[in-house]
Order: C-alpha cells, then sequence, then structure tokens
C-alpha cells in the first residue's frame, strides 16, 4: 500500500502491552483456521511467531480475499489527531467501537488520547480486559447485570474512570436501583445527553428536560452528575450553522448547570463537555473554544474515532480536514486485496471477495490497483470498478479485455471503517513494501 509517512512501533503482534491484559496475550494466540486470510502454512505458530517471519502479504502465502491495514498511514492518523487536539485545547477519546482492537487502543492512548469511548457493555469488558483505565460510555445504560459489573470494577480499581450517558428520568431510576442491589461504593459518573433535535437519536430533548434528569441524578447516592454530552452527527439536516447551533446549546447547558449549583459539593475536579463524531470536530473544536470561564476546569472531551483507518468513501468526503485543509489530511488506512476468478466476458469479472469481507453499508468498494497474477507488477485499476457484491463475489465491470486477468489481485479502498473492522477478527498491519509487520486483533 501506498504511503508517505514512516511506520511508529506497534507493540508485538497487537499485544497493548498493558500489564493488565489478560493471560495469553495475542502474541501467543496459535494461527489457525479462525482468522481467513492468513497463510495455510502458518498454522500451529502463535501470531508473534508469525509476526516476526516479517512475511510479504503477495508472496508470503497469504490467502485472497485478505485485508491489509496500512502501518505507515496508521501512524500518520494517529499523530494527525494528536496534535489537533492539542492544537485546540482538547482532551481525546476516541470512539473504540469503530475498531474494537486494543492494540489500536493503546496506540491511542500513547498519542495522548485521555480515555476509550464506547458505546455497550461488552465493549467495555474487552477494554478492561487489556486495562483501559478510562472509559466514556457514549450511550445510555440500563442493564442491571451490566451495572453491576460496573459497580465491581469501580469497586476493585481506584484508578478506573467511568463516565455514560443519562436522559430520562427512568433511566436514573433504574440505574439507582441496580447500583444498589449491587452494593456499589463508588458513585457512577453520569453526564446529561442532550438530543440533537426531534427525530434525532437518544438524548433528552430541551434543557428543560435536562434539568429534570439532572435533578433526578442529585436525588440519588449511586450517580454523580460531571458534566453534559451529546452527539452533533444526529443534528438533523446537519450543516454548519445548524450542527454549531447545536453545539452552543449544549455548551450553553453547561453553564447553566454550573451557575445553579449542580457541580458543586459533590467532590468534582472538572466539568465534563463533550461531543464529536467524525463528521463535524472542527465545529466542535469552535464551539468549546468559546465556552466560559466556569467554577471548575473544564474537560472539553473529543470523541472522534474513525480516523485512525479513515475511508476511501464516506468520511473521505465528510472530513473536517476538507474543510480547513490546513489543519491536515487523514490518509485511508484499508485496503482490501482480492482476486480475479472468473471473466466470463471482456467487460465483466468477478472477484472472491463480498458482503462477508467489505463494508457496503455506505458505498461499494472502489478499485485502485491491480496486481499481476503472472509476474506481480502494479498498475492502477482505471477501467475496472465494482457495481455489486454478493455474498462471497464482488461483480466487476470492465472497459477492455486487457484490464483484468483471472489470477490478477485487485486492491480496493473500503466505506465506513465502523463495518470493515468487525469482519476481520485479525489484520495484517502492512508496511508500505508489503512487509507485514505486525496483526492487528478485533473483538466484536
Amino acid at each position: 500500500m501506498a504511503a508517505d509517512h514512516a511506520a511508529g512501533p506497534v507493540s508485538p503482534a497487537g499485544d497493548p502491552g498493558s500489564a493488565d491484559r489478560p493471560a495469553g496475550t495475542l502474541a501467543d494466540e496459535r494461527v489457525d483456521f479462525r482468522f481467513k486470510g492468513l497463510p495455510p502454512d502458518a498454522d500451529g505458530l502463535t501470531v508473534g511467531e508469525l509476526a516476526a517471519q516479517r512475511r510479504n502479504l503477495f508472496t508470503g502465502g497469504f490467502t485472497t480475499p485478505v485485508l491489509a491495514l496500512s502501518a505507515e498511514r496508521v501512524e500518520h492518523n494517529l499523530a494527525l489527531m494528536e496534535t489537533y487536539s492539542t492544537r485546540h485545547g482538547l482532551a481525546f477519546a476516541p470512539h473504540g467501537k469503530t475498531s474494537m482492537a486494543p492494540a489500536l487502543f493503546a496506540r491511542q492512548e500513547q498519542h495522548g488520547a485521555w480515555g476509550i469511548t464506547l458505546a455497550v457493555p461488552h465493549q467495555v469488558r474487552v477494554a478492561r480486559a487489556f486495562g483501559t483505565r478510562r472509559i466514556f460510555l457514549a450511550n445510555e445504560l440500563v442493564d442491571a447485570a451490566a451495572l453491576s459489573w460496573i459497580a465491581g470494577e469501580l469497586a476493585a480499581d481506584a484508578d478506573f474512570r467511568f463516565i455514560c450517558y443519562v436522559d430520562s428520568v427512568p433511566g436514573v431510576e433504574l440505574m439507582d436501583a441496580a447500583l444498589r442491589a449491587a452494593g456499589a461504593t463508588r458513585p457512577v459518573d453520569v453526564v446529561v445527553e442532550l438530543g440533537a433535535g426531534a427525530g434525532a437519536r437518544t438524548g433528552a430533548r430541551t434543557e428543560a428536560d435536562c434539568a429534570a434528569v439532572a435533578d433526578a441524578v442529585a436525588a440519588v447516592s449511586t450517580l454523580r452528575l460531571v458534566g453534559v454530552a451529546g452527539y452533533e452527527g444526529e443534528v438533523p439536516d446537519a450543516d454548519p450553522a445548524r450542527v454549531r447551533e447545536w453545539l452552543s446549546r449544549l455548551t450553553g447547558l453547561a453553564v447553566a448547570f454550573d451557575r445553579g449549583g449542580r457541580f458543586a459539593e459533590v467532590g468534582l475536579d472538572e466539568i465534563v463537555v463533550s461531543a464529536g463524531g467524525s463528521a463535524w470536530f472542527d465545529a466542535v473544536a469552535d464551539v468549546f473554544a468559546e465556552l466560559p470561564e466556569l467554577s471548575l476546569p473544564v474537560l472539553k472531551l473529543l470523541r472522534s474515532g474513525a480516523y485512525v483507518s479513515h475511508d476511501d468513501g464516506h468520511y473521505r468526503h465528510v472530513t473536517p480536514f476538507n474543510r480547513v485543509p490546513e489543519e491536515g489530511s487523514l490518509q485511508p488506512a484499508f485496503r482490501l486485496w482480492a482476486q480475479v476468478v472468473s471473466r466470463p466476458s471482456a467487460a465483466q469479472a468477478f472477484l472472491n471477495a463480498g458482503k462477508r469481507d467489505a463494508a457496503y453499508d455506505l458505498d461499494l468498494p472502489f478499485a485502485q490497483v491491480v496486481r499481476s497474477g503472472a509476474d506481480g507488477s502494479e498498475r492502477d485499476a482505471s477501467g475496472v470498478s465494482v457495481t455489486g457484491l454478493s455474498d462471497q463475489h464482488a461483480w466487476v465491470r470492465t472497459e477492455g479485455p486487457d484490464d483484468l486477468a483471472v489470477g490478477d489481485w485487485v486492491g480496493l479502498g473500503l466505506s465506513h471503517p465502523c463495518t470493515s473492522f468487525d469482519k476481520w477478527s485479525l489484520i495484517p498491519l502492512v508496511a508500505s513494501d508489503g512487509t507485514v509487520t505486525d496483526f492487528v486483533r478485533t473483538y466484536f
């Protein structure tokens, strides 16, 4: 995969390197039939042993289809968002549900991330198993079993910081009942979620609704109000003006809560104000910069997550760096390699990758490069386009009979990283010369 930046180290075989990681790390896991695309002759090796061999993706026995993640581009994207967050005075808790890869969580934290954002209890369990100390759950949590487990984690680890959304009085009541039943010894930190508008996803719809939720939190001992949050990506008919208007409502809510004394006398060191998907984080930076001084320091927490791998479709078009190019540029890091297995006519070909392998919920894969099955030479995939996906095949249209041959490999760009990572449980990390330097394990 072409890349322009030197790769930074990822700990061996995707191991996050935490002293608290589970016994039997990824480096010790055996390579076998569970992991698609890996070399059949590597069966029985550990992932660490295979990584140490530094095989070539194209000549080292990997089978198609195989998903590759560019080592150089991942490192570039990690460094860029670290610089961006620092420049704008933002703490960063990238959304880990995009990748569910503890090795990438660790790399993000090494690049200055405050912690990791997640969406459901299972994801929290994965992150905790690999030693993540700070977790922001960008969702409501009313599951009694999950709350009991969270209470146990908080009791067992004084350094564990956990924050989640609340958006209703019934939700607060359910949380309180579950935590009291679990014998919780530390309150769960919560932020009131302001909904992005009528018809949007979760979140209290009005400031009055938010105040009622905050009152309910104040009435129980099992929860502690630490701030406000929401997701600007749900603003209906989003454009810069509408997004900034909603973000101003969010920061205004924080100011109103603070002036009303809602953060007083609960032992806080800071007030949390959080937003930020991958499409409007420039607006988040701008509006958060306008927050007036509050009674406590403010943790301005950005949560964008798709930046690590970026993509060749949806996010490439909506990234804020397109609007503010002087801030830098993210680089698509995924490439799915599939092989031409059928060439029934001069205008049609079929690859051996389909819906089971490629993200397709937003855009079809993009043919980028053709690697000759005869001599390994590469050429641009001009004249080659993916027109559809079956379960295990990509339908390809070609402009001429010489565009593709049976046996050629086609490198495909992908749209929407959130549905790319979840199709592959062990992903080769590949340098620009094709050397597989490491592997990234995902847990969906």
